[in-house]
C-alpha cells in the first residue's frame, strides 16, 4: 500500500499540470491570441523591501509576463524612469513621491480609493498599477495578469474597491496535521502538534489567496486545541506569518475558551475573573511580540460541547469581550461564531435547531465591543444545499457581522462531487430581509453599509491540504477562487467567474470553457435534488457519520436537529409562528410573514416551513411524493451528462487534468444513482405510494448478487437497508481467499451491451476485483477509492462507500456466463451489490 501511495505522489510531481499552480499558471499564450501585442518590457517597483506586497507584485509581474509571452522582463527599484512599454507598481503615495506628479488628476476626487483598493490604468505606454495601500497594489497586479493570461489587452482605466474590509478564510487544520472535513490531504501548516518545518506550500497558498484579494486566514480548527498557544508553537506561527506577509495575508488562530484552565493551569476560565483576563492578556502580548501584525482570534464557544461563557452563567457577549479587550491595544479583532446550539429532544414537536442561534443572542445586540465581528453561517442549520438566510442578519444592527460561507463541501459532496457554490451563495447575499420595511440585502448588512458598522465581511471555511490539487479535485478549486471574487464584489456574476476561472486553469479553448460552464451551473441544482430535494428538505445524508452518503432515517433519528419530520403520511418541518417552532417569526415582519401560509411560501422552501401530506399538490401539478420520485430520477440522469460532456474534451487540455477530472465525474455520476435509489426506495417503502411511472423498486436490468451462484461469499443485510439494491448484498467470507459470484445470462439478448458492476469500497483495505465473461477477463480493478477520491470514507458497506465500474460495449450472447471474482483485504470485504446489463451509453 505504501508503494501505491508513493507511486501516486511521484506521478503527481512529474506531471506537467498537476494543479498546484491553480489559476496562476501563466501558460504561454498561443500566437493567435497574442495577435501582435507587445507586452511591457520593464517593471518599476516602488518598494524594494522583500517582505512588502509591492515587492511581491514586481516579482509576480516578471513571472507572469515571462510565462505568458515567453519574454525576458527586467525589474528596476530605483526612481520612476519608466520609459515606453513599461509598468509601474506601488502605492498611490509612493508613486506621487517617486514620480513627482499625481498619477491621475482626478484619482482622489473621482475614484476615492478605499482601503485595499487599486487603480489600474492600461491606456498609456506606461501601465500604472497603484494601490491605496501595498495590498491594493498587489491585487491590481493580479488583476492585470489575469487579463493578460486570458488574452485580454483592453486599454482600460478604472478603480476597484472591496465590498467589505474583512475577507478571510477559516482553515479547520488540527495541530496533529489532520484537517476536520479535510478532503485534500494533510495540513500545510501543522504536523505532530507543532508547526511544520517545510512551509513552502504556505507561501504558495498565500499567493493564491492574494490573487483573489483574500486578506486573512484563521489557521486552526474552530474546535481548537490549546496547545497552539505553547511558546514553541507561537514561534512557529511567526514563521507562518513570515511566509504569508509578503502577500498581504494576515494570520489569526482559533482559540479554546477553556485555555486558561486546561492549558494555563488556572482553576477557572470564567471570562469575568481577573486572573483569566490577565492570562489572556499575557498570552496575547506574547503573540504580538512574535507577530506584530497578528490579526486576531476566532472563537467557537458554548456550542457542540465546546467550552464557553455559559459554563459560568456569563453571556456570550462576556465571552467575546474578554478577548476583544486584550486584542484591542494591538489592533486585533475577534471573530465570534454565532453557531450556538445544543442537542434537542426529538419528541418535542417545537424543538428547532434553526431557531437556536437567534434565541441564544437575544438581548445582546449592542453589547459587543467594536472589534468583535459576529460570524454568522449563511443559513441557520449547517451548510445545507439550500437554506434561507440566517435570521441573525436581520437582528444585529449595532454589532459588526460577517457571513460564514462554506468552501469545503462538507454536506455537498466533499469535493468528490462537483458542486459550484456561487449560485447558492447568491441566493443568500441577494436576499432582501426588509428590516424596518426598508431594502436590506444581506450583502449590504455583511459589508456594514446597511447599519453603518465599521467592520464586516466574509469568512470562507476552507480545507486546503497537501494534495497537489489543494482541495482534492481540480474542479473544486473554482469555489475557492469564486469566494475571493465574491467577497470583493458580491454582485459579480457567477457565470463570469467560472468562465474566468476555467480560462486561467485550463486554457483558452472555448470548448473547454463551455463544458466547465455547463457542469458548474448544472451541478448545484442537480446535487441538491439527488441528495435532498428542491422543495425545502435538508440534506438526507448520514448526519451522524461522514456526511457523504445517503441515510434518510439518520437525519430524523438523532438529536442534532437536521430533521425532515417524515412519517408514513407526511413530511416537512412546521416553522410557522401559528402552529410550529416559531422560526419564521425571527425575521423582520415583512420578510417572515410570507412563510406563514403555504400559498405564499416559495416552493423551494415549502418543506422547510411546512409539514404537509405526501399527497399535497405542488404548483407543477405533481404531488410531493411524485415530485420526489421524478426529481431524483431526473437529476441522476443529469449527472450522467457530466462525464459524457467531459469526454468530448479529450485532447483539448492537459492529459493528467483530463483523466483525473473524468475519473471524478464518472464516480459522481454513479454515486448520483446511489443517492437516487436510496432516497426513492426509502420513501417508496415508507409510504407505500407507487411511482406513477413505475420506476421505484423496479430494476429489470439488474442481476442481484444474492441471487447468483456464490463461492466464498455470504449474503448480508445492510444498514440502512436502502444501501443495497433489494436490501441485500454479498460479502467475502474471509481475507485473501478468492470469492466468486456467477450468473448465466439467459435473460440477455445477444448483442453489444454495457456491463455495470456495483460494489462497496470501504476504507482500511484494498480489495482486488476481476470480471469475466465466460473465461475471458474483461478487466481488473482495485477497491482503492480512499487513494483516488477526496471524500471521507466509511468502514462499512453503505451509501457512502457504494461505487460502480462500467465495462463498455461488450458483445454478449444469450446464455453466456458472467463471473465476478474478488479477493478481500482488511476491512474491505469486497461487498458486491449487483451487476446490470444495460444498452450502450445508458444506465440502470
Amino acid at each position: 500500500m505504501l508503494h501505491l501511495i508513493a507511486h501516486f505522489l511521484i506521478f503527481a510531481l512529474a506531471a506537467a499540470e498537476s494543479g498546484i499552480d491553480g489559476w496562476l499558471r501563466y501558460a504561454k499564450l498561443p500566437r493567435n491570441a497574442v495577435n501582435g501585442f507587445q507586452p511591457p518590457a520593464r517593471i518599476v517597483v516602488l518598494n524594494q523591501t522583500q517582505t512588502s506586497p509591492v515587492f511581491s507584485a514586481g516579482t509576480e509581474l516578471q513571472r507572469g509576463l515571462d510565462g505568458i509571452f515567453d519574454s525576458n522582463t527586467t525589474i528596476s527599484y530605483n526612481g520612476c524612469d519608466t520609459g515606453p512599454k513599461s509598468i509601474v507598481v506601488g502605492t498611490v503615495d509612493a508613486y506621487t513621491h517617486a514620480c513627482d506628479h499625481n498619477p491621475n488628476p482626478n484619482l482622489h476626487s473621482q475614484f476615492q480609493l478605499e482601503e485595499d483598493g487599486f487603480f489600474l490604468n492600461i491606456t498609456e505606454d506606461t501601465v500604472q498599477i497603484l494601490g491605496q495601500n501595498e495590498k491594493g497594489a498587489l491585487y491590481g497586479t493580479f488583476e492585470y495578469l489575469s487579463m493578460l493570461a486570458q488574452g485580454n489587452f483592453s486599454a482600460v482605466a478604472y478603480a476597484s474597491n472591496p465590498s467589505a474590509p474583512l475577507r478571510w478564510t477559516n482553515e479547520w487544520d488540527n495541530m496533529d496535521g489532520t484537517i476536520e472535513r479535510g478532503y485534500g490531504g494533510l495540513s500545510i501548516f501543522f504536523d505532530n502538534n507543532t508547526v511544520r518545518e517545510d512551509l513552502t506550500r504556505v507561501a504558495q497558498y498565500a499567493r493564491l489567496l492574494a490573487s483573489v484579494r483574500i486578506n486573512g486566514v484563521i489557521l486552526t480548527n474552530v474546535n481548537a486545541n490549546p496547545i497552539t498557544l505553547s511558546p514553541d508553537n507561537i514561534k512557529g506561527l511567526g514563521r507562518i506569518a513570515d511566509q504569508m506577509r509578503p502577500y498581504g495575508v494576515q494570520i489569526g488562530i482559533a482559540v479554546n475558551f477553556a485555555s486558561p484552565k486546561d492549558f494555563g493551569g488556572l482553576p477557572t476560565y470564567d471570562p469575568l475573573d481577573k486572573r483569566v483576563i490577565s492570562w489572556w492578556q499575557n498570552i496575547t502580548d506574547t503573540i504580538y511580540d512574535e507577530i506584530s501584525d497578528f490579526g486576531g482570534y476566532l472563537l467557537k464557544a458554548s456550542s457542540e460541547g465546546q467550552p464557553g461563557p455559559h459554563t459560568y452563567n456569563r453571556t456570550l457577549a462576556d465571552g467575546a469581550n474578554v478577548l476583544a479587550h486584550v486584542l484591542k491595544p494591538h489592533g486585533g479583532i475577534i471573530f465570534f461564531r454565532t453557531f450556538v446550539y445544543e442537542m434537542l429532544d426529538i419528541a418535542d414537536w417545537n424543538a428547532d435547531r434553526a431557531s437556536e442561534a437567534y434565541e441564544a443572542f437575544q438581548g445582546l445586540d449592542g453589547q459587543f465591543r467594536d472589534n468583535v465581528i459576529l460570524q454568522i453561517k449563511y443559513g441557520p442549520l449547517d451548510f445545507q444545499g439550500r437554506e434561507p438566510p440566517h435570521p441573525l442578519f436581520g437582528y444585529f444592527r449595532q454589532s459588526n457581522v460577517a457571513i460564514e460561507l462554506q468552501i469545503a463541501q462538507e454536506y455537498l459532496g466533499q469535493q468528490t462531487h462537483t458542486v459550484y457554490l456561487p449560485p447558492l451563495w447568491k441566493t443568500i447575499l441577494d436576499a432582501d430581509l426588509r428590516v424596518d420595511g426598508e431594502t436590506s440585502y444581506v450583502r449590504d448588512i455583511v459589508s456594514g453599509d446597511r447599519f453603518q458598522r465599521h467592520l464586516g465581511g466574509y469568512c470562507g471555511v476552507a480545507n486546503v491540504g497537501l494534495d497537489y490539487t489543494w482541495t482534492g479535485s481540480h474542479l473544486s478549486m473554482s469555489n475557492l477562487y469564486a469566494f475571493g471574487r465574491m467577497a470583493w464584489d458580491p454582485t459579480e456574476d457567477p457565470d463570469q467567474i467560472i468562465q474566468t476561472w476555467s480560462r486561467l486553469t485550463f486554457g483558452l479553448n472555448r470548448d473547454v470553457t463551455n463544458v466547465v460552464r455547463y457542469i458548474a451551473h448544472t451541478s448545484w441544482p442537480a446535487y441538491q435534488n439527488y441528495t435532498s430535494s428542491d422543495i425545502g428538505l435538508p440534506s438526507l445524508t448520514d448526519v451522524t457519520n461522514t456526511h457523504f452518503g445517503p441515510n434518510v432515517r439518520a437525519g430524523d433519528d438523532n438529536k442534532y436537529g437536521i430533521w425532515t419530520r417524515s412519517d408514513a403520511f407526511s413530511i416537512g418541518m412546521d416553522r410557522t409562528v401559528r402552529n410550529g417552532s416559531g422560526y419564521a417569526g425571527q425575521y423582520p415582519p415583512e420578510y417572515g410573514a410570507r412563510f406563514e401560509e403555504m400559498d405564499t411560501t416559495p416552493v423551494e422552501f415549502l418543506l422547510w416551513y411546512h409539514h404537509v401530506n405526501y399527497t399535497h399538490e405542488l404548483p407543477s401539478g405533481d404531488t410531493v411524493i411524485q415530485h420526489l420520485y421524478n426529481a431524483h430520477y431526473s437529476v441522476a440522469d443529469t449527472a450522467q451528462t457530466f462525464p459524457a460532456r467531459w469526454k468530448k474534451l479529450d485532447g483539448k487540455l492537459d492529459r493528467q487534468q483530463y483523466k483525473e477530472v473524468l475519473t471524478q465525474l464518472t464516480f459522481q455520476a454513479g454515486h448520483a444513482i446511489v443517492w437516487r435509489d436510496s432516497i426513492v426506495d426509502y420513501y417508496h417503502n415508507l409510504t407505500g405510494i407507487p411511482d406513477e411511472l413505475g420506476r421505484a423498486g423496479h430494476h429489470p436490468l439488474r442481476l442481484e448478487a444474492e441471487d447468483m451462484e456464490l463461492s466464498g461469499y455470504r449474503i448480508i443485510e445492510l444498514d440502512p437497508v436502502e444501501s443495497a439494491s433489494g436490501g441485500f448484498a454479498v460479502a467475502a467470507l474471509d481475507n485473501n481467499t478468492l470469492a466468486t459470484a456467477e450468473v448465466k445470462l439467459h435473460r440477455v439478448s445477444s448483442g453489444v451491451w454495457d456491463i455495470i458492476v456495483v460494489y462497496f469500497d470501504v476504507i482500511k483495505g484494498i480489495a482486488e476485483w476481476e470480471l469475466y465473461l465466460n473465461d475471458r477477463s474483461l478487466g481488473t480493478w482495485l477497491g482503492n477509492n480512499e487513494y483516488v477520491f477526496s471524500h471521507a470514507g466509511t468502514d462499512a458497506p453503505d451509501g457512502g462507500s457504494k461505487t460502480r465500474i462500467t465495462f463498455e460495449k461488450v458483445r454478449i450472447r444469450t446464455g453466456d456466463t458472467l463471473r465476478v471474482e474478488c479477493v478481500s483485504d482488511g476491512l474491505d470485504a469486497a461487498v458486491l451489490d449487483y451487476v446490470a446489463i444495460v444498452p450502450v451509453g445508458t444506465t440502470d
